[in-house]
This record gives C-alpha cells, structure tokens and sequence, in this order.
C-alpha cells in the first residue's frame, strides 16, 4: 500500500527537531511550490509524475525523471513541480563523519534501479529515525553511504542566475527566441557590444562561455518539451532551434547522457 500523503508545508520545520535523527518524508506536492528555505540536514530529493524546477541564490535547477538531487544542509531553495501531482521523497540526513566533499554541493544525478528500489523501500517511513531505531536507522543510514559510490555521473541541469543588467536582457532574449539559432555575432550586434567584451562578461558573470550556456538552456528547455509535450523529437529540435536532427541529438546525448529518442521511448517507464 502506497503510504504517500499531500505535502504537509509544516513537516519542514521538524527536520532539524533532533540533531542526530534522519527524516523521511514521501508526499504529493498538492500546490504549486514550496517556498524558500533551509534547513541544517542535507537532503536528497527525487520526484516521480512530473519535472522540478529547483532555485537556490546561485542558480536554477532542472530535476527531470529518473534523477536526484542532493541539497546539502543550510542551502536556501524553493521547489516549483510542473504540476501538483508529483510525488516527492525526500531524506534528510545529518553529517557523518564518513562524509565526503561529494555531500557539500548540489548536484543532479541520474537514478539507477537499485537506488530506486531502496527509495521505494523508505516509502513505509515518515517523520523522524533515530539512532536509537535499529534496524531502520542503519538502513537509512547506509543509504546516504551508497550515493557517492552510485552516483558517478553528475549532470549539468542548472544555469546561474545573471546579476549583471544587460546579460539579464541578453538571457532573457535567448529564452524568448529559444526557437532560433541565434550566433555570438549576431548577439553582440543586437545588444551593440563587441564580441570580445560579450564573451569576457559570460564568462565573468556565469562562469562558463556563451555557447555552454546557449547549449544548456537548450537542452533544458528540450527535456521540458520531451516530457511535457506530445511532440516528435523532431518537433522539438525544430523548437529548440535545431535545424539538424542528427545534430540535436548528438548534443542531447552529450549534456544529457542519453538519446533523445530513448527518452521518450521510456518515458511512460521513468514518470
């Protein structure tokens, strides 16, 4: 029997009740976001029947199907699903001192079948575990113990925030024309400055050249498309400015680790 409740928005206030306890909670989010927060524990978070958009102060997150994300404790975030129907099961764990570097940033990683049968496996759990609860808090515990060894490959799903004025109206206008294939030339033209000063501001800005940026919102707003729309991978190349289907998915399996058509094709089997 499936125990999953609607989002209680008080249960965040009792994840750091006890110190040393690991709190589980699984719920549909029955509402459109969870607000701003934070809390001491780190969290893992995976979601089913939908895609998340997760917003920390330094960037955007996108969590699709099959994928968790780790939030490490004292992060601020908000939670937006793509609809009130996605369940989500969380986990939020104290430090231990077997931690490594990999619990101190947030990060997306793909879910594989033995993760998701121990997630499935917690679903009879909620509130908090404490030590003093043998077996169930060494089973928990052993599942944060497992992420770093499982999680091998992160992928990059999330885009910093622009804090400078005019690359705020350049990110803007790139996800305005999202279906145009739009050049670093002629970027700089429509914004009238030089191509030089144009790459100098991404990179101090962002952190990362223009056309990484580009490359990722694009495949972003792809794997929005594949999961939310009824479209052809075509279509979607086409809407994401991709005149070449081969070139498109080329690209897709590089950011995203798979093939377009494969996700589709399993897309029913990962919401």
């Amino acid at each position: 029997m499936d125990r999953t409740l609607y989002v209680d928005k008080y249960y965040m206030t009792e994840v750091d009740t006890f110190e040393d306890s690991i709190y589980c909670h699984h719920a549909l989010m029955g509402e459109s976001f969870i607000s701003e927060h934070s809390h001491t524990k780190g969290q893992f978070l995976y979601t089913e029947g939908g895609i998340v958009f997760l917003k920390t102060d330094e960037k955007s997150y996108f969590l699709p199907a099959r994928h968790y994300i780790w939030i490490p404790g004292g992060i601020r975030h908000s939670i937006y699903p793509s609809s009130p129907e996605v369940v989500m099961r969380n986990l939020y764990f104290p430090p231990f001192d077997t931690d490594t570097d990999f619990f101190d940033k947030v990060n997306i990683y793909p879910v594989n079948d033995f993760l998701i049968e121990f997630i499935m496996f917690t679903n009879r759990w909620t509130g908090n575990i404490l030590p003093t609860e043998e077996p169930k808090y060494s089973i928990a515990k052993a599942f944060k113990l497992i992420l770093p060894e499982i999680s091998q490959t992160e992928l990059p799903l999330a885009l910093p925030y622009p804090k400078h004025e005019k690359l705020k109206m350049i990110v803007n206008y790139l996800e305005q024309r999202i279906d145009e294939n739009i050049s670093f030339k002629n970027l700089a033209n429509e914004f009238e400055v030089s191509e030089r000063t144009l790459a100098r501001l991404f990179q101090r800005e962002l952190n990362m050249s223009f056309i990484q940026y580009y490359t990722i919102l694009r495949m972003l707003t792809a794997l929005k498309l594949l999961l939310d729309e009824k479209m052809s991978v075509n279509e979607v190349a086409m809407r994401v400015g991709y005149s070449s289907l081969p070139t498109f998915s080329n690209t897709f399996n590089k950011v995203i680790g798979v093939r377009p058509s494969e996700y589709i094709k399993n897309k029913n089997l990962l919401l």
